[in-house]
């Protein structure tokens, strides 16, 4: 069996009876699903960043180019296409394998948000969220028409991260738990936990602001978002350190002691 399987199972401390056929296929999916979502959040930061340079290399930095920032809203619009693509992709996946089984292990609650995401979590991913709309607003106050510019280019990102992250975690708390005992039912929920919490990881809303117009907006406005970034980080580590493992968790939530 696939050595990495063999490997999430003992750092969940699962027994190695679980590393099938069944658990490396659906294992595999998720992490080649969370490559390409982690390729397309790099390249937002790629296409923000043309759309700002561009703007920025025109003589005078004028006039403004709107057909730009329809480029990247069509992007971004691409982007929440291919993480609802890739969600389906997994979720087909999971129901062909769930096909094959010959009885199914249920749950009489199916695990809600607070089970999968965890209160600090949604809290963290919620305030980084609208942390980065307000430094995107706070721009657009500024005289600067360069600087409003970049902002609309911030703002375009950052609803687009908002997006990726509302159809990931709508395919999380739907889909259908896939297994047949009590130990593949605990691996289903760490999955769907992991998941999650990957997904609520904000580096990419502490970054952007960063990355677009710091040092191009007011001092004031640099500080800001370097106060919300290092917040952010700080914020991260004490959830980490804080919330119970995915593995805890999903014995919790399951019943498994």
């Amino acid at each position: 069996m696939d050595k990495h399987v063999t490997a999430w199972l003992r750092r969940h401390e699962l027994d190695d009876a679980l590393a099938t056929s069944v658990l490396a296929t659906r294992l595999a999916v998720r992490w080649r699903a969370r490559l390409v979502g982690s390729i397309m959040l790099a390249l937002l930061f790629i296409v923000a960043a043309l759309v700002q340079t561009f703007q920025l290399t025109t003589e005078d930095y004028g006039p403004l180019r709107p057909t730009l920032l329809v480029v990247l809203a069509v992007f971004v619009g691409g982007l929440v296409v291919t993480q609802f693509l890739l969600d389906r992709w997994v979720r087909r996946v999971d129901q062909r394998i769930g096909a094959t089984l010959s009885r199914r292990a249920t749950h009489p609650v199916h695990p809600g948000w607070r089970s999968v995401v965890g209160r600090s979590h949604a809290a963290l991913g919620i305030g980084s969220f609208l942390g980065a709309v307000a430094l995107a607003v706070s721009a657009l106050t500024v005289t600067d028409p360069v600087v409003r510019y970049g902002a609309l280019v911030l703002l375009t990102g950052v609803c687009g991260v908002g997006a990726v992250v509302a159809v990931q975690l709508r395919h999380l708390l739907s889909r259908p738990v896939v297994a047949d005992d009590a130990a593949s039912l605990t691996a289903d929920v760490i999955m769907r936990i992991e998941d999650a919490r990957d997904t609520n990881v904000p580096s990419v809303l502490w970054s952007l602001p960063m990355v677009l117009l710091f040092g191009m907006a007011p001092g004031w406005w640099g500080a800001a978002a370097l106060a919300f970034m290092l917040a952010g980080l700080i914020g991260l580590v004490v959830v980490q350190m804080r919330t119970p493992g995915s593995a805890a968790t999903a014995r919790q939530v399951v019943g498994v002691r």
